[in-house]
């Protein structure tokens, strides 16, 4: 062995503000970070945005054709792509903590796995269904 003395890591019980910036969770913690977030996200633009947009396409021919001006606005594209990843992201991440309740993947390095795939799958069909939005294909 050697005589080196190893640097000691650094101990974060209670967390100050700005130590936050210097704290690196890992992708599991930010996956479940953000599957709070798009959760609450959801939750949020249900009654104020999406309630509303369906009930405007299904009222009326005319109606449906004034939502679909509003949705071909490009900011409004820039939030229904966001609700698009909220929602992505939540469903993948939501899937994972299913399984991981069947006590499958519950070990370190699968869990690490896991969650680099469902950020990769709900990435992916946000990009995928983005292009869709965007009028790609």
């Amino acid at each position: 062995m050697s005589n080196v003395a190893k640097k000691p890591r650094p101990v974060y019980r209670n967390i100050h503000v700005t130590q936050i910036l210097r704290y690196r969770l890992p992708l599991a913690g930010q996956l479940s970070i953000l599957h709070r977030v798009s959760g609450a996200l959801l939750f949020l633009a249900l009654p104020m945005i999406l309630l509303p947009l369906f009930d405007r396409s299904i009222t009326s021919e005319i109606s449906f054709e004034e939502m679909k001006g509003i949705v071909a606005h490009p900011l409004a594209k820039l939030v229904l792509l966001g609700l698009i990843w909220s929602y992505m992201h939540h469903f993948c991440a939501g899937i994972r903590y299913l399984v991981l309740d069947l006590h499958i993947g519950t070990e370190k390095d699968a869990a690490q796995k896991s969650a680099a795939i469902a950020f990769g799958v709900s990435l992916t069909l946000t990009a995928v269904f983005g292009l869709k939005l965007f009028g790609v294909f």
